[in-house]
């Protein structure tokens, strides 16, 4: 009797033990519940992945850099921040050019001769009359679940006397796995009261700016020239964490990515001790597909249909444009992968998101 005594009391012991460990090892445990927890206060929608945050739409007007929505940060799934601090939350040895280059965004750098783009508080006063910006109006829709949540969101292209050149609806899909996150993209633009003429430039047009670590490596100075024709030098940094490494669907890799078109384009690279790959998708559905890439060695990482006539040396022209009511559709998807993903894995993940429903 006393032996079955000491044998329950084990056995009791044991399952208390489990217990206990679930309970303190429950945070631990990945679900991947998308939540979606809108702060008016600081005007911004965080998305939580398990509690943890993924990335926020910032829609606040008080910072000075803002003149667009953005989604700042994003975070991998494994914990590295793959977009650039600079200039909302500086980092050491990152880059401190282009301020207007927050996070991941949609816009472009020439609609009725206005830039859209290139807009910041570095831009001097009497260029304000150049430049438009692109401001928050309202959320339509929040949906949080298992492994996906939804952002519906409403924005104004406003001219620089304030009236509104284009009307945004933008439709956000976030998704999670242990090993990936996701971001959909679908934004929508109706002209409004007069014709909205997109020139070609190669300043646009759905885009990310990302961490220093993937960049790739460069021992020379860059001299960068805007729409208006503004130079702005890149200088040289230390090299020594810099890995970034492209490859588009094409097979075309590095530098010579820019200016080519392709269905998606990929940066891999180390951000500290773990690996991590950004593939940008376009969608067939898209005007001008495959898309231009403007995507350059120093962080900025684009695509842009809308370019034509500067990536083919003026070989294309397309000068799109919208008349009053008229609407344009633009899809995009982030695959952010944990690790190196080489060409056929990223093949086999674009062809899921082209025959999704």
């Amino acid at each position: 009797m006393k032996k079955v005594r000491v044998v329950f009391s084990l056995f009791l012991l044991t399952i208390i033990t489990i217990v206990i460990a679930c309970t303190e090892n429950k945070e631990n445990i990945l679900t991947n519940e998308v939540k979606l927890v809108n702060n008016e206060k600081e005007q911004k929608v965080d998305v939580l992945i398990d509690g943890k945050l993924f990335t926020s739409y910032l829609y606040t007007d008080a910072i000075p850099n803002l003149k667009k929505t953005v989604l700042f940060p994003i975070i991998a799934a494994n914990g590295v921040t793959i977009t650039r601090g600079f200039p909302l939350e500086p980092r050491a040895k990152e880059r401190t050019d282009h301020p207007h280059q927050i996070g991941a965004w949609l816009n472009y750098g020439d609609v009725n001769g206005l830039d859209f783009w290139g807009n910041s508080a570095a831009m001097p006063k009497e260029r304000y009359n150049e430049l438009g910006v692109i401001r928050h109006d309202k959320i339509e829709e929040m949906k949080n679940g298992n492994k996906k949540g939804e952002l519906t969101t409403i924005e104004k292209w406003l001219k620089p006397d304030g009236d509104v050149l284009l009307l945004e609806k933008t439709h956000f899909i976030f998704q999670a796995d242990n090993d990936l996150r996701i971001i959909d993209r679908i934004t929508t633009l109706t002209a409004q009261q007069e014709t909205a003429s997109f020139k070609d430039t190669k300043e646009g047009m759905f885009a990310i700016r990302v961490a220093r670590q993937l960049e790739l490596p460069s021992d020379k100075p860059i001299m960068l020239s805007d729409a208006h024709g503004d130079i702005t030098a890149v200088p040289v940094l230390d090299n020594s964490e810099v890995t970034g490494h492209y490859l588009s669907s094409e097979g075309i890799e590095g530098l010579d990515v820019w200016g080519k078109r392709a269905k998606w384009v990929s940066l891999d690279g180390n951000i500290g001790e773990k690996n991590v790959t950004v593939i940008i998708f376009d969608n067939p559905q898209n005007i001008g597909y495959p898309t231009y890439w403007h995507a350059r060695g120093y962080g900025l990482f684009a695509a842009n249909p809308l370019g034509q006539n500067t990536f083919s040396k003026g070989k294309e022209t397309l000068n799109f444009s919208l008349n009053a009511g008229e609407s344009v559709t633009f899809k995009y998807r982030i695959l952010i992968l944990d690790g190196k993903a080489d060409k056929n894995k990223i093949e086999n993940e674009y062809k899921k998101y082209v025959e999704k429903k």
